[in-house]
Order: C-alpha cells, then sequence, then structure tokens
C-alpha cells in the first residue's frame, strides 16, 4: 500500500531554504538537523587497495588515520557538530562482520574526540547495495539479502547514528533507458520497479532501526539520476533527459520516508531538494565540493536548500595541503560557516537566490534544483494517486517547465536539446495510463538479465 504524500510542506517559497526543515532530526548529543545550522558530512573511502582477511589490520589502519584526521581538524575549526557517512565497500557488505569491524574503529575515534575535547558528531552508516550481478537468486532473500540486512543490524549495535543506502531495485533496466534514452522505460524502472523495491527494502531498515534505536535516514537515487547526469556531462546524452530523470527519481527517493525514515537524505541524491519540499525532512547535499568524486553543473544551487553539506566521497591520498579527507572536511566547514553566518544576519534568503542564480540558466539539470522549481513541480507531483502516477506527473511537469524556460529566455538550451524535448513529449504520451500495460511492454522488450520480474516478487 503507497502511503503517499498529498501535499507539499512549505506553502511560501520564503520557508524553503538551507538549514531549516519543517520535521528538524534532534539527536541525543544535542545537534539538531534542520534546525537552523547547516553542518558539514565528510565521505571517505580506501585509496587502491585489497580488502581481505589478511588486511583487515591494514584496512582499519587507513580508517583510524582518516578519522583522527577529520576529528582533529573539525576540533581546531571549532565545528558545532559533524556528521561521518561510512559508504562501505562491497567486500565490507558480502562480509558483514569485516563492515561491523570498521564501524566500530569509526565509531570509538569519534566517541574519543567527542569525550576529550566535545566534539560532537554523528556516524551515518551507509552498506553497499550488494543486490546485483550474475549470482543474485532474489532482491529479498538469499545470501545478498541477508549479508546486507546482517551489515545494517550488526552496524546499527556497534555505533552507528543514522542508516542509508544507495538503493539499486530497477538499476539495470534503467541503465538500459538511459544509454537509449528510452523515457519510458525509464519511467516504469524508476515508477514501478524501484518504488516496489523500496517499499520492501525500507520496511526491513526501518524494522532495524526501531530494534537498535538508530535513525533510518533515507535513501538516493545516486545508481540512477546520477548515472544520468555522468553521461549527460560527457555528451552521451541529452541534458534535457538527465533534468526530467533527476525529478522522476524524486518520487522514488520520496519511498523511503514514506516507509518511515526522518531523514537527513542522503547526499548524494540531488532529487532530495524535492524530498524536503513535500515532505519537510531535512537533507543533505553535495555541488561544488564534490568535484574530487565527479564533475557536475550544480556546484552552487545544490547548496541552497542543504541541512547538511556533504563532499562525495574521496580517497585517503595525500595532497600538499595533507591527507585528502581532512582536505575535504576544511572546505566543507567554511562553506558552512558561510551559510549559517548569512542566517544569523538574516541573509539567508538572499544568499539562498544567490546560489541559485549562480548556476540554474545554464544547464536543465541546475534549472530544476532552483527552489522556486522545487516547489512548483513538488505541488504537481503530490497530485498523483501512485508512485507511477506520481512519475509520470514528474516527467511530463518537468519537460513543460524546461520548455517554457527556454522560451523565456530563463535556461540556456542548445538547439539539440530543444528538438530532444519534442521527442520526450512523444515518448510520454504513448505511454499507457495503466502500469500493468506498461510492464506487459517493458518485459516483452526486455532481457531477463536486465530485468526479472520474479526476483521483484512483481
Amino acid at each position: 500500500m503507497d502511503n503517499l504524500f498529498t501535499d507539499v510542506s512549505y506553502k511560501s517559497l520564503d520557508e524553503l531554504i538551507y538549514g531549516f526543515a519543517k520535521k528538524p532530526v534532534h539527536l541525543k548529543n544535542g545537534m539538531v538537523i534542520g534546525g537552523g545550522t547547516v553542518y558539514p558530512e565528510i565521505n571517505f573511502t580506501l585509496p587502491p587497495m585489497l580488502i581481505s582477511q589478511e588486511t583487515m589490520p591494514k584496512v582499519k589502519a587507513q580508517y583510524e588515520e582518516m578519522l583522527h584526521g577529520i576529528c582533529s581538524k573539525a576540533h581546531e575549526l571549532n565545528v558545532p557538530g559533524l556528521l561521518v557517512e561510512l559508504e562501505l565497500l562491497p567486500p565490507c557488505t558480502f562480509n558483514p562482520e569485516w563492515g561491523i569491524e570498521i564501524t566500530k574503529v569509526v565509531k570509538d575515534i569519534m566517541l574519543e574526540y567527542d569525550s576529550k575535547f566535545g566534539l560532537k558528531s554523528a556516524l551515518r552508516l551507509t552498506p553497499v547495495d550488494i543486490r546485483e550481478g550474475k549470482q543474485l537468486t532474489h532482491m529479498y532473500h538469499g545470501d545478498h539479502w541477508d549479508n546486507l540486512m546482517a551489515t545494517f543490524q550488526g552496524g546499527a549495535e556497534v555505533g552507528a547514528d543514522f542508516l542509508a543506502i544507495e538503493s539499486v531495485g530497477g538499476k539495470s533496466l534503467h541503465d538500459e533507458a538511459v544509454m537509449n534514452c528510452d523515457l519510458p522505460k525509464a519511467l516504469f524502472s524508476l515508477g514501478v520497479v524501484g518504488t516496489h523495491d523500496m517499499t520492501v527494502l525500507w520496511d526491513n531498515i526501518i524494522k532495524i532501526a526501531k530494534k537498535t534505536d538508530t535513525i533510518a535516514s533515507g535513501d538516493t537515487a545516486c545508481g540512477f539520476a546520477n548515472t544520468s547526469m555522468v553521461m549527460a556531462g560527457k555528451n552521451f546524452i541529452p541534458k534535457v533527459f538527465a533534468a526530467i530523470d533527476r525529478v522522476m527519481c524524486a518520487v522514488r527517493t520520496l519511498v523511503a520516508v514514506e516507509r518511515g525514515a526522518i531523514g537527513p537524505d542522503k547526499d548524494c541524491g540531488y532529487e532530495g531538494v524535492y524530498l524536503k519540499a513535500i515532505t519537510g525532512t531535512p537533507i543533505s547535499m553535495e555541488g561544488k565540493s564534490s568535484a574530487c568524486a565527479h564533475s557536475s553543473t550544480v556546484g552552487n544551487i545544490a547548496a541552497a536548500l542543504a541541512d547538511c553539506w556533504s563532499n562525495e566521497s574521496v580517497a585517503n591520498i595525500r595532497l600538499l595541503g595533507g591527507m585528502a579527507p581532512t582536505v575535504s572536511l576544511e572546505n566543507l566547514v567554511y562553506d558552512c560557516r558561510l551559510m549559517n553566518v548569512a542566517t544569523t544576519r538574516g541573509k539567508a534568503l538572499d544568499l539562498r537566490d544567490m546560489l541559485a542564480e549562480s548556476d540554474r540558466q545554464f544547464d536543465p539539470q541546475a534549472y530544476v534544483l532552483d527552489p522556486a522549481v522545487v516547489l512548483k513541480l513538488s505541488r504537481k507531483i503530490v497530485n498523483g494517486k501512485s508512485h507511477f502516477e506520481q512519475t509520470k506527473i514528474a516527467a511530463s511537469a518537468t519537460l513543460e517547465e524546461l520548455r517554457e524556460a527556454h522560451k523565456a529566455g530563463a535556461l540556456q538550451l542548445a538547439e539539440r536539446e530543444v528538438r530532444y524535448l519534442d521527442i520526450f513529449e512523444e515518448q510520454l504520451n504513448s505511454i499507457p495510463d495503466s502500469e500493468t500495460e506498461l510492464q506487459q511492454v517493458i518485459v516483452k522488450n526486455t532481457t531477463k538479465d536486465k530485468f526479472d520480474p520474479a526476483k521483484y516478487d512483481l
């Protein structure tokens, strides 16, 4: 059963701003996400190295080095609070005991700096969604599922504050849709397969969160809309497809909150701005600060509604300024300081609008992150009576908005991009009103290695 949001949480654009959420998240240490302060959220990963039972001492030593550098710099720069995201690598989710060990190492160092220096922090645990590959027997049972759930459970028991994931339900189908600029297939992968998978997955994550007294934070369409973003950045697909895909992904990401997640949503889900507008939950975002991980055209505008500001991820390599995770944290801290000072001086709306204005005209992917556009499209999306219908509305409303913005001179689009708007409009008009009918068409024209309905109980 869909627990759909039927209205937006913000009635006025002036309320929709960085640092403030209608439903702030209160932590036991006094930090409040979405309560007026933007916090840095640091993300990091190992340098190229083998992860095995034999190398685990070296792996843990890498995490110890990263955390000491991060926490020491955070203390030195007087941060009011710090979020640490631990995105586990595949071997550490396929082998839950390794991921749990690393989680404990990271949390123990965070607690050490809290005890010694009063550094407030919270740990977001993000096991990698390993439910992919030829060895997968089913999305909701078998070794892949069991190891994923065991990693969540064990990580929560040793100190994770937030549980999150970049889920992959429908990704193989979506990847094919992106390569072929197939909007109906993308819509089906997100609005039917993805939302179904999110429902099952997040019901189980919520159970673990309740059992372990942790916070179910949120999901992200990183494997979906970010794939489109990267492909568009290389000119492999139209930018307008990536923009439409981003807004469609919002419906899928919303499901985590529909099932009980309370935020903050994950940083690499740029569609989080729609989640915030509709649900009122706080979000983490990334932009220019994530250039260490990937390029984008949304460097400033992504910060306009952020409650936490992240760097995406960076490997533990040495730069002239120090180890990369520590350097990334310093960049985040100064961005957050500026946003927070603007708030205290009553200039937050001005800064929000400048962040948006500096990016939105140059790329449709930036344009759909503009707070005014977000609120306008969100009001249309919530009129849908099902996830399928909401996703379809997201696509059509975004297409219409991009066309109008270009005609008004508010959005620069190459002639090639404008022509694609007509193509995608034709594709949208071909989609049946029944998701069952659409599924029959998709299954008929898709190989089982891309989508096997039986593995999803569909």
